[in-house]
């Protein structure tokens, strides 16, 4: 079974699924492993791995091998460019910035990439990345050079979600940035929810601090949440996770 077809079997029984998006950068290289452990036990779905900047290279790979050695769910790339990519991981998210001003995050690091992760024979899961308000102040948005989905126009959402699941993407990801002011609009996930009818799941991320909040993000329509600096600066990284995961396969379960 493909590490795709893994997530879309736990989305049918659960419900609703939350990642640890880990940054090696911001948790240490040497922490990872064990944060990547304690998230597992506190019964997160899959671990991703990336950063905008800095998660590259030899550190990287030994990063995710670690990371592979102290869990048993899936580990997956989240590259913030062609650097963040290696060949250890079980799959990656082919990420296409739909909303960036560069081509090169629509479509050209796709195209440097993809002979790579062909060599490699690391699972791609092509996703459409659509930075939302407020992704503009954030690290994401910024070196993406997005035009972030207006709150208030929640059709312009509507209408880059509908063209990407009209193209084909196997996810849709709408993000609001780590460390976002305030997580992705109950609005935009609706909008998103209503072009996808069901063709893809929904990940949601950026700004989400309590699980409260992230269980909502679930009500309105999220299949998938992604948290990760709130995990980052917790003491506690196993209650943070267990709160998180168990709001997010609650709300999954309600929204049935």
């Amino acid at each position: 079974m493909s590490v795709y077809e893994e997530i879309l079997a736990e989305l049918d029984r659960k419900g609703a699924l939350h990642f640890t998006l880990i940054d090696p950068d911001e948790v240490g290289y040497e922490n990872a492993a064990k944060f990547s452990a304690e998230s597992e036990r506190a019964g997160t779905d899959a671990i991703l791995i990336g950063g905008t900047v800095g998660v590259q290279g030899e550190l990287l790979d030994e990063t995710v091998k670690m990371i592979k050695e102290s869990v048993s769910i899936p580990v997956i790339l989240f590259p913030g460019d062609i650097s963040g990519i290696s060949p250890f991981a079980d799959a990656i998210l082919y990420l296409s910035l739909l909303n960036s001003r560069n081509p090169y995050y629509i479509s050209g690091v796709q195209a440097l990439s993809a002979p790579i992760i062909k060599r490699w024979k690391v699972e791609p899961i092509p996703t459409a990345y659509l930075i939302t308000e407020p992704g503009g102040e954030t690290a994401a948005g910024w070196v993406g050079d997005a035009r972030p989905l207006p709150v208030r126009k929640p059709s312009i959402t509507y209408a880059y979600v509908l063209s990407a699941v009209t193209v084909g993407y196997k996810f849709v990801y709408l993000e609001a940035g780590s460390g976002a002011a305030y997580p992705v609009d109950d609005r935009l996930i609706l909008a998103a929810q209503k072009a996808l009818e069901g063709r893809a799941p929904l990940i949601v991320g950026g700004g989400i601090r309590t699980p409260q909040t992230a269980a909502q993000k679930v009500k309105v329509g999220a299949d998938i949440v992604v948290t990760g600096t709130v995990l980052e600066k917790s003491k506690d990284v196993f209650s943070a996770v267990s709160a998180f995961a168990s709001a997010i396969h609650d709300a999954g379960k309600e929204r049935r």
